[in-house]
């Protein structure tokens, strides 16, 4: 077991620095006594080698795509090329203002030109704005666009958006700050929407629907065009979750199947690392109609006519993400989506072969859903007792119980950038479980056994969580 890693606090002694500081070459200046602290902050006191050290250790501790497999179902949590984080971090890109006068920056406003013309083609929309700091403020500046345009046409009673039952959480959250109730549509036996169940929620009060697809299940919705008819012939609009668009890169496109708006997620597919609190990215694009309701740009002091985040969102992430289209191009990014459902059809096969059992047993497209149901009724092991086992083994954990609507559910999503081998060996570290729950059922209840933390108490961690740490003071 790895040896606990103490804080950066809790290894600070009095005195001790590691900056060293030119000499003022400018003015002192001495803030207004109201601005002024009262008491100087409670700051970590370490040499540089402690500072290096504690973060190195870190470091050590944390999982990756460069330490092993990452399965996360509907995260994409694929290998980012570090060319790219060296482009971001360029002078010219981290130096630049966001007041800078226009004409100063040209390279920048000419970059963000051409993702936005990208994602476009990608995509089959016909504008973006890149402010959204990702997917779920992505989501909130859709339905904002959606809830304006009915708006402007005086439609007012459209209060109403529909949700089928395996959407992402955020999807019915986003609708309700925008103001929307959420109408649930059910799902059919096949883990797709059913239509008519659909058809007799549709109503003059309907704004629209909220779905991604390929869905939450990994499966792809073939009655798309027609659930685009009937929304559309119901005066609704149709949004695209753009989770999951790693499947369809280059081979499908969100307009074509009628959706009238679409968040990406250019942290998810577009080569910034995602997970550990950000940066993010959720740029949303629109057909045509709607393009008076973007947001706009708020440069050099001038406030834009809606605005959901400063200046022009997280710039650094549009930089990684432009860099990654211009890198694979178009016959690349089309493999990208083929790739990533050739490694997930391949996962599935092999964890079938190991005695899983899929949520639904069909083809699927970039993820797939596995349900331990049986097992746990069988013998007590859960799928969270399985995930945690993962961790033994070098494997970061699936995303557990979702979709809600598979019980005991584990979600794999292998990615695009994963060898055979590595899939393989996912396969027969699951089987090796799997095992070793029928033969000890017991013990997984108490899996990681080699990890800093084993389980915590996640119900005390939720109702009575630490926050801040609270330093004494001498």
């Amino acid at each position: 077991m790895s040896e606990q890693v103490l804080l950066s606090f809790e290894k600070s002694v009095r005195g001790r620095r590691s900056e060293v500081l030119p000499v003022l070459d400018v003015p002192a200046i001495t803030l207004p006594k109201e601005l002024q602290r009262e008491t100087a902050p409670m700051l970590p006191e370490l040499c540089e080698v402690d500072v290096s050290r504690h973060y190195a250790q870190l470091a050590n501790r944390t999982h990756g795509v460069n330490n092993g497999f990452y399965p996360l179902g509907s995260c994409t949590m694929k290998y980012n090329p570090a060319l790219h984080e060296i482009a971001a971090g360029l002078e010219g890109f981290t130096n630049v203002h966001p007041l800078a006068p226009k004409g100063d920056v040209q390279g920048c406003y000419d970059l963000m030109d051409e993702l936005q013309t990208a994602l476009c083609e990608i995509t089959g929309m016909d504008a973006f704005t890149l402010q959204p700091a990702a997917g779920a403020h992505g989501e909130f500046t859709g339905m904002l666009c959606i809830k304006a345009y009915h708006e402007s046409r005086g439609d007012t009673k459209r209060t109403k958006i529909l949700v089928p039952d395996s959407a992402h959480g955020t999807n019915p959250a986003s609708a309700v700050m925008a103001g929307y109730e959420i109408i649930n549509v059910s799902s059919r036996e096949d883990g797709c929407v059913d239509i008519e169940h659909l058809k007799t929620l549709l109503s003059d009060e309907i704004a629209g629907i909220m779905l991604t697809n390929p869905n939450t299940l990994g499966l792809f919705e073939k009655d798309i065009l027609l659930i685009s008819e009937l929304i559309h012939g119901a005066g609704g609009l149709l949004y695209y979750d753009g989770a999951n668009l790693n499947a369809i890169l280059g081979v499908a496109r969100p307009g074509d199947m009628g959706f009238d708006v679409t968040h990406l997620n250019l942290h998810k597919t577009f080569a910034t690392p995602h997970g550990g609190g950000g940066p993010g990215s959720g740029p949303v694009g629109v057909k045509s109609a709607l393009i008076p309701f973007l947001p706009k740009v708020a440069s050099c002091g001038e406030a834009g006519k809606l605005q959901v985040k400063g200046f022009h969102g997280n710039f650094s992430v549009l930089v990684k993400a432009l860099c990654y289209i211009k890198t694979l191009g178009s016959d690349d990014l089309r493999g990208v989506g083929e790739h990533a459902v050739l490694n997930a059809n391949y996962l599935l096969h092999q964890m079938k072969a190991q005695g899983f059992t899929p949520a639904k047993d069909t083809i699927c497209m970039h993820e797939f859903v596995l349900t331990l149901e049986e097992l746990k009724e069988r013998i007590g092991v859960s799928a969270l007792d399985v995930a945690k086992s993962l961790i033994d083994h070098g494997i970061h954990p699936p995303t557990m119980y979702f979709p809600m609507i598979v019980h005991e559910a584990l979600m794999f999503e292998p990615t695009e950038t994963e060898s055979m081998e590595t899939l393989d060996q996912a396969a027969l570290v699951m089987g090796e479980i799997l095992r070793e729950a029928q033969n000890d059922p017991e013990a997984m209840h108490h899996t990681p056994h080699n990890a800093v933390i084993g389980r915590p108490d996640e119900v005390k961690a939720a109702r009575n969580p630490i926050l801040r740490y609270q330093p004494e003071r001498a």
